[in-house]
């Protein structure tokens, strides 16, 4: 009922509110408090993170979808989604920021003593890491995106000056030589931009050297080779990429940053999301046995 109170705050008309987020409780001005299920007393009062989203985006993500015939159960902040799926076991009460870059924009979650305290979604990307390339080397923006992802480096002293790219295996008709070297140097200097722009925000976070666990890159573009050292030389933390952990039995390739997002969002379905499970099944805690049963559920909203 005290997070339902929070809910209710007066918000400008073309927000929505996506997520209300415990921090912790206070019962009867004792504070500190991280699950007060069970502790009796006569005020209850909880601090909250708020996430609001625009009423215009959400409602036309919505339509998106149903016009696909499927129905939404909840709507996830993809940072909320990808925390689920990579960050280890006592790195949110540390202190931790989550990182991940996508393709149209870049999101950030700051979490300290086990809460969310900061969330922000930046409007850069790896698309416009490829817009880049594409201006930069007068490419195609299809051919610029295959260049990123085959011979994308985010440090160029990794490069030899030598290393050259022959385009003819992206263009048939096309003999130029592109040094590898440029390209890296054009992807540096927007990733650069990047994490001076995640560092401001969590300057503004208040969160600035108090990131014990340091920095945990996810996202399709966090597999881009040299991305964590520039990262971890810019934000001056400890830095790792995050990939799905806890993963059995699934195929590699899932098991990569860029499927942070969905991956996590089955686990927050399992962890948010009533299910209803065969009693006969036999039990089974793995994730497996869990995407088993989230298919069917699944299967419910699907045309």
């Amino acid at each position: 009922r005290a997070i339902e109170v929070a809910r209710a705050i007066a918000i400008p008309a073309n927000r929505e509110v996506i997520h209300v987020i415990p921090r912790g409780y206070v019962v009867d001005g004792q504070e500190g408090i991280k699950n007060p299920i069970g502790m009796s007393g006569f005020r209850l009062e909880v601090e909250t993170h708020i996430i609001t989203g625009a009423v215009s985006s959400i409602h036309n993500l919505i339509k998106c979808v149903q016009k696909a015939r499927v129905e939404i159960e909840d709507l996830v902040l993809e940072p909320l989604a990808s925390s689920e799926a990579v960050l280890a076991d006592g790195e949110t009460d540390l202190g931790v920021a989550l990182v991940d870059i996508g393709g149209g924009s870049t999101d950030i979650a700051v979490f300290s003593d086990g809460a969310i305290w900061q969330t922000v979604v930046l409007p850069i990307g790896g698309n416009l890491i490829t817009s880049d390339i594409a201006i930069g080397l007068r490419l195609p923006f299809g051919v610029a995106e295959e260049l990123k992802l085959t011979y994308g480096h985010c440090d160029p002293s990794a490069i030899s000056d030598d290393d050259m790219i022959d385009l003819a295996q992206f263009m048939p008709n096309c003999d130029d030589l592109v040094p590898r070297k440029l390209l890296a140097e054009i992807i540096q200097a927007r990733v650069e931009e990047l994490f001076e722009m995640v560092h401001e925000e969590i300057r503004k976070s208040g969160y600035d050297g108090l990131l014990p666990a340091g920095l945990v890159l996810t996202g399709g573009s966090a597999e881009l080779p040299g991305i964590q050292g520039l990262a971890g030389q810019i934000l001056d933390l400890p830095t790792r990429i995050g990939s799905p952990l806890g993963l059995h039995g699934l195929a590699d390739s899932i098991s990569r940053p860029a499927y942070a997002t969905a991956v996590g969002l089955l686990q927050w379905a399992l962890t948010h999301t009533s299910f209803l499970i065969d009693e006969d099944e036999p039990e089974d805690n793995g994730l497996m046995s869990f995407a088993s049963r989230f298919g069917r559920w699944l299967r419910a909203f699907l045309p």
